[in-house]
C-alpha cells in the first residue's frame, strides 16, 4: 500500500463514522429542549459588553447582536405595568410602589448618556415596566410626553438605553377670541389651552397690562401651528403671528428667525415687542388693589400718605419678576416694607419690591438678575393688610406710575436685515389680515 492511500473498507469506516458524529450534532443542536447548548448569541451573552453611547441610539445593536434582543425563555412569563408620575412623586417611590429593587434603579440612573434624564419627572409622565414572573426588571419605557420615549433594556446585569423621538405633522391654523370675563375664559371656549394663553400674553406682556388693562371687548387673531401625531391632534406649536385689540388699540407681532438661527417676536416693522421693562412684574392672574397715587389714605394709619407704587394682590408665594436686566443694589427688611428689593437697571432705572415672603435663591447684594427672572415671592410682611407686592419705577430717581411711563426699547431688526425679515414675514402678516376680515365679514352677517 503506498503512503497515504487507505484501503476501501478503511474509507467505509471512516464514512460511517463521520455520518454517525454528524447526525449526534445535529440532534444535540436541533432539540429545542435542551436549554444549555451553546450558540454564538449565547457567547456574545456572557462576553460582550455594550458602550452606553449615542451609537446605540438608532439600535443598530439589534442587527449587530440579535441575542440581546431576544424575548426571555419561555419559563418565565413577562409582565407589563404601567404607571404615571402623581404629584410629589420621586423615582424611589415609583420603584418601591412597584415592588422592584432599589438597586435596578441606581442601575438605570447608571446607565450612560439616558439614566440621569430619569430624575427629571414630572406628573402626568408614564412609565411601562416590562417584569419577569419574579419581578425582575427587563425593560423600563419612560414616556415624558408624546413626542418622546427613552426605552431601556437589561443587558447582562446593566442597562443600556435609547432614545426614540416622533415628528409631529404641523397644520396651520387660526384661532379668535373675544373677551367677555377673562382672557383665560374667552381662550378655552376658543379651544386654546392655558399654556398656549400664557405664551400669547408673554409676547404683548411689555405692550399691555395684563392684570389691569384687559376690557370686554378685547379680541385677539391667531395664527398658529396644530400638531398631530399619528392623525391624532397632541398639542399646539408656535405661535406664528398674533393681534391683540387692548381697549380700541391693535398690538400685532410675528415669529421670526434671525441670520443667528434666534427666535423673537417683532412688530410689522421690525420693532421688537420686547421692552427694556416689563409692564408687570407679577402674571397676570393677579390683580392691582391700589394704584399709584400720590394722595391715597393709607389703610392703616388713616391719613393721606403717598403711595408712589402699585400694590399687585397676589396669593403668598407668587413668584415675582425682575422686569428687567439688572443688579441688585439692596435686600433686606424693614418694619414698614417688610422683606424687599431694589434693582439698578443702568443709569437712568431703579425698580422696588416690597413685602416679599422671601426671596429667590441667588438673589443677594450684588448680584445681576435677568429680565423675568424669578427674584421672591409674595407675601404680606411689614406694613402689609394682606398678601401682596408693592412695586416701583424711578427714572432719575424720581417716582413714575409703572403703568404709564414710557419703558425703553428693545433693538429692533439690523438694517441690513430688514429685508430679509420683510420677505419671510410678510405673507403672515397678510393670512392673519385676510382671516380678520373673514370673521368681521362672518360677525356683520
Amino acid at each position: 500500500m503506498k503512503p497515504n492511500q487507505f484501503s476501501k473498507a478503511h474509507l467505509l469506516l471512516a464514512s460511517a463514522l463521520t455520518l454517525g458524529l454528524f447526525s449526534f450534532v445535529v440532534s444535540k443542536f436541533t432539540d429545542d429542549k435542551v436549554n444549555d447548548r451553546f450558540t454564538t448569541e449565547s457567547v456574545l451573552l456572557e462576553f460582550v459588553t455594550l458602550p452606553a453611547t449615542d451609537a446605540f441610539a438608532d439600535k443598530t445593536w439589534v442587527a449587530a447582536y440579535p441575542a440581546l434582543a431576544t424575548e426571555l425563555p419561555e419559563a418565565q412569563v413577562l409582565l407589563e405595568r404601567r404607571t404615571e408620575v402623581k404629584p410629589g412623586d420621586n423615582l424611589a417611590n415609583i420603584f418601591k410602589r412597584e415592588g422592584i429593587a432599589a438597586k435596578e434603579l441606581q442601575k438605570l440612573l447608571a446607565s450612560k448618556p439616558y439614566g440621569p434624564r430619569l430624575k427629571r419627572i414630572f406628573p402626568g409622565h408614564a412609565f411601562v415596566f416590562s417584569l419577569t414572573d419574579d419581578n425582575t426588571l427587563v425593560k423600563l419605557v419612560y414616556s415624558p410626553g408624546p413626542l418622546e420615549t427613552l426605552e431601556f433594556n437589561r443587558v447582562g446585569d446593566s442597562f443600556v438605553g435609547y432614545e426614540v423621538t416622533k415628528k409631529p405633522e404641523r397644520m396651520t391654523a387660526y384661532k379668535h377670541a373675544t373677551i367677555n370675563h377673562s382672557l383665560f375664559v374667552a381662550s378655552q371656549r376658543a379651544g386654546l389651552d392655558d399654556a398656549l394663553t400664557l405664551r400669547l400674553a408673554q409676547i404683548f406682556q411689555w405692550d399691555i397690562d395684563f392684570v389691569l388693562e384687559i376690557r370686554s371687548g378685547d379680541e385677539f387673531y391667531l395664527l398658529l401651528e396644530e400638531l398631530y401625531l399619528d392623525n391624532e391632534f397632541i398639542g399646539y406649536g408656535e405661535i406664528l403671528a398674533a393681534e391683540f385689540v387692548n381697549q380700541g388699540d391693535s398690538y400685532r407681532a410675528v415669529l421670526y428667525t434671525d441670520v443667528q438661527g434666534d427666535d423673537d417676536y417683532y412688530g410689522p416693522k421690525g420693532d421688537s415687542m420686547r421692552k427694556a421693562f416689563l409692564r408687570a412684574p407679577v402674571e397676570f392672574s393677579s390683580r392691582i388693589s391700589s394704584n399709584f397715587n400720590l394722595r391715597r389714605l393709607h389703610p392703616l394709619w388713616k391719613r393721606s400718605m403717598p403711595h408712589r407704587g402699585i400694590d399687585y394682590s397676589a396669593p403668598t408665594g407668587t413668584p415675582i419678576l425682575a422686569s428687567g436686566d439688572g443688579k441688585v443694589t439692596r435686600t433686606g427688611r424693614t418694619e414698614a416694607n417688610g422683606n424687599y428689593i431694589v434693582l439698578q437697571h443702568g443709569e437712568q432705572f431703579v425698580t422696588k419690591y416690597l413685602h416679599l415672603s422671601k426671596f429667590g435663591r441667588g438673589v443677594r447684594r450684588g448680584s445681576k438678575v435677568k429680565q423675568g427672572q424669578t427674584i421672591g415671592y409674595v407675601g404680606a410682611t411689614g406694613w402689609a393688610t394682606a398678601s401682596h407686592l408693592h412695586y416701583e419705577f424711578l427714572v432719575n430717581d424720581v417716582h413714575q406710575n409703572p403703568r404709564t411711563v414710557k419703558l425703553p426699547e428693545a433693538e429692533p431688526i439690523p438694517k441690513e436685515e430688514f429685508e430679509r425679515f420683510s420677505k419671510l414675514t410678510q405673507p403672515l402678516f397678510v393670512l392673519l389680515s385676510n382671516y380678520k376680515q373673514q370673521i368681521q365679514l362672518a360677525l356683520l352677517q
